[in-house]
């Protein structure tokens, strides 16, 4: 696999902005005058308390959801619908049950307009990617969790999209799982690369994904603050004081007096 430059990444990726953006689902506002932007190819972490709205979030810069007022843009075009350039991975199996794994991945390939005659090889080289092969035939009750989190991200990527919104895709795997998808996440955006809104509750996990991290309020409370990441997916400097400088400023703007604890 060839790693992207970061001119590569800036031209695949989208810009997605959030201007002054109220969103509710039943009159009550979950998130209120919202400005916030992702920046094209870069990986974007949203975090916060239960509630404050992140996953709402997710589904109106993917169009499936609103605004009761302000913008939502993608390259600067309003977005009023769903588009096969902005994917959706969710922490839930979203697979459709009754395909394979190679049939769940054909497709996403479809929908994008892949020929009919190349699928099932580019299919394979996803599975081959995200560490599956010998399992295209499986069905997803046949897998488990973390497998299934890895056909839904080859899903998620392989229609190219040009931003992939992702919600808490790794929250129910257990930690070994969770610290293996994060690197096949790294890897696969470095080798296909996009950009990436990130939905998650767990501070490190923020931390050694994100370029930034940006810490929402709680319903209906405006944005906290926005954290610049020094060394993004760089584990190595997981202990370097600039790198627990940065995770003590997610603490405290979710309130957490002791920065030693997540």
């Amino acid at each position: 696999m060839t790693t992207a430059t970061v001119e590569e990444k800036i031209a695949a990726g989208m810009s997605l902005a959030l201007d002054g953006v109220t969103l509710s689902y039943t009159g009550a506002p979950v998130v209120r005058s919202l400005s916030l932007t992702a920046l094209p190819g870069e990986i974007l972490v949203l975090t916060g308390p239960s509630g404050c709205g992140k996953s709402t979030v997710l589904r109106a810069l993917a169009g499936l959801l609103a605004p009761d007022s302000g913008r939502i843009l993608a390259d600067g075009a309003a977005v009023t619908t769903t588009s096969r350039d902005r994917a959706v991975v969710f922490q839930d199996n979203a697979l459709l049950p009754w395909r394979t794994v190679r049939s769940n991945i054909e497709l996403a390939l479809a929908l994008r307009g892949r020929p009919r005659s190349g699928r099932r090889r580019e299919a394979e080289r996803w599975i081959e990617e995200v560490g599956l092969i010998g399992f295209g035939d499986f069905l997803p009750k046949n897998l488990s969790g973390g497998m299934r989190q890895r056909v839904q991200l080859a899903r998620g990527l392989a229609g190219a999209p040009r931003a992939v919104m992702m919600d808490e895709p790794f929250g129910a795997l257990d930690t070994q799982t969770r610290a293996t998808m994060q690197r096949l996440l790294v890897e696969t955006w470095r080798t296909h690369p996009t950009t990436v809104v990130f939905v998650t509750h767990d501070v490190d996990e923020a931390v050694l994904l994100g370029d930034r991290v940006a810490v929402l309020g709680r319903a209906g409370a405006p944005l906290r603050t926005v954290v610049d990441v020094p060394w993004p997916r760089d584990r190595d400097a997981l202990d370097h004081p600039d790198t627990r400088a940065a995770r003590a400023k997610v603490l405290a703007a979710l309130g957490h007096t002791n920065t030693q604890e997540n």
